[in-house]
């Protein structure tokens, strides 16, 4: 276990054990948004509608400051925005996907506006319309725990961990993890993890049904995009819909989940056009026709 772990920033104490980064290999094709020197957050984009998201910051165990939960909120905002976009991964670089926040600077993290959303990391996150899919190395603590609960689907390596201080050094969680993660993994469980900031293998969350895949760590980004891959070659149209009435369904009861994803239903037929009935007609027939391509 960890728990003789007294801080989370003494995780960056820790001696490097040389284990391969999970930065995504550079590529000509690839558009990054800053030199990796200045930025701590990096985005590369794709030409095939993949963008992948790095938190860049490994000689501290990729723990966040202020300024670069604002980068990685606008990071999410812009790849929203931008049509050339169908799918995120996010990942850490190093030995760690995230730390948690840097409590070097808690005073300037914690305190202000906390409704100031264009800085908050998990609610733009939540606002993205695209599919995103975290790909978690080494540890997801605190913070970077909550950033792995806003993600939709996770794949983590084998021997990854997660872990909820909060309790431990009196942090008072605000991006959601004292919610979400009971309503994923029950309650008796959450109590658990948080109340006695009880690590979570990535084996025991693959079992509780928060991580989807749990693989090798030379495989993490490989799955990744391989999901990712799967995502981009359906519908967009309706891949944004889709993530969008699971996810506003999931605030709901059923009855009411359920009447929501009738009345979209509704409003997604009642907008198409009798040529667009016909290209959907087509495109289902020509799919019938071949074998499944999917390894998942």
């Amino acid at each position: 276990t960890l728990d003789h772990i007294p801080l989370t920033l003494t995780l960056t104490q820790q001696p490097n054990r040389n284990k391969p980064s999970s930065v995504p290999p550079k590529s000509e094709e690839n558009k990054m948004d800053r030199s990796a020197s200045e930025k701590l957050i990096l985005v590369n984009r794709e030409p095939g509608g993949i963008a992948f998201v790095t938190i860049n910051r490994p000689k501290s165990l990729n723990s966040l400051t202020k300024s670069m939960m604002t980068d990685l909120a606008q990071a999410f905002k812009a790849l929203d925005r931008d049509e050339s976009v169908r799918v995120i991964v996010l990942s850490g670089s190093g030995r760690a996907f995230c730390s948690g926040v840097d409590l070097t600077a808690a005073e300037d993290v914690f305190k202000g506006d906390v409704k100031d959303l264009e800085s908050d990391t998990v609610a733009q996150m939540e606002r993205c319309r695209k599919p995103i899919i975290g790909a978690i190395g080494g540890f997801a603590v605190t913070a970077g725990f909550e950033i792995a609960l806003a993600c939709d689907i996770l794949v983590a390596a084998k021997g990854a961990k997660f872990m909820d201080t909060h309790a431990r050094f009196g942090i008072f969680p605000s991006w959601g993890l004292s919610q979400k993660l009971s309503r994923i993994i029950g309650p008796n469980k959450a109590r658990e993890v948080s109340l006695a900031a009880m690590p979570l293998t990535a084996e025991i969350a693959e079992r509780l049904g928060f991580v989807n895949y749990v693989v090798e760590e030379g495989e993490l980004l490989k799955k990744a995009r391989e999901i990712a891959g799967a995502i981009v070659k359906n519908n967009q149209d309706l891949v944004l819909r889709y993530k969008s009435v699971i996810n506003d369904g999931l605030k709901l009861d059923l009855g009411h989940a359920l009447a929501l994803e009738k009345e979209r239903a509704h409003e997604y037929y009642d907008g198409m056009t009798k040529e667009q009935f016909k290209k959907m007609q087509k495109f289902i027939a020509g799919r019938s026709s071949k074998k499944p391509s999917s390894k998942m």
